[in-house]
């Protein structure tokens, strides 16, 4: 008499596909100084020259997002002079003008957040020209 062992092998409806499994990062998981290079590009964007007294410096995201976050310093700094020189009836048009700033500093945030090296819009060109 043969004894037959039942079959285990069912299919199940869901194929597993290696970034499905819950047990592995989709990601590989970033080491502690691109975490806190990346620390330090975020930072680029509200007071752009701290990454410049750190080691980051020497980091080409870095000086890339120091870069992005220049142009959005000089860009707050025109629009505060345009906002002194327009009489206060215009000064819906200096506010319209701050928003826009914050909203670029914003989007600077996020990509230097994501990892990428993203120009911003409309003023993002300007800041890949620098040279430092």
């Amino acid at each position: 008499m043969e004894e037959t062992t039942p079959s285990f092998e069912e299919k199940s409806s869901f194929e597993e596909t290696p970034s499905q499994n819950p047990g592995q990062p989709s990601e590989p998981l970033k080491t502690k100084t691109e975490e806190k290079n990346t620390g330090m590009a975020i930072v680029a964007y509200i007071l752009f020259f701290i990454p410049l007294l750190t080691d980051a410096k020497k980091d080409p995201f870095v000086k890339y997002h120091v870069k992005q976050g220049l142009v959005i310093f000089l860009a707050w700094i025109v629009v505060s002079i345009v906002s002194w020189i327009l009489p206060w009836q215009l000064s819906i048009i200096a506010t319209l003008l701050d928003i826009g700033v914050f909203v670029l500093m914003i989007l600077g945030i996020m990509n230097a957040a994501k990892g990428l090296q993203k120009p911003l819009p409309i003023l993002g060109k300007l800041g890949e020209q620098f040279k430092f």
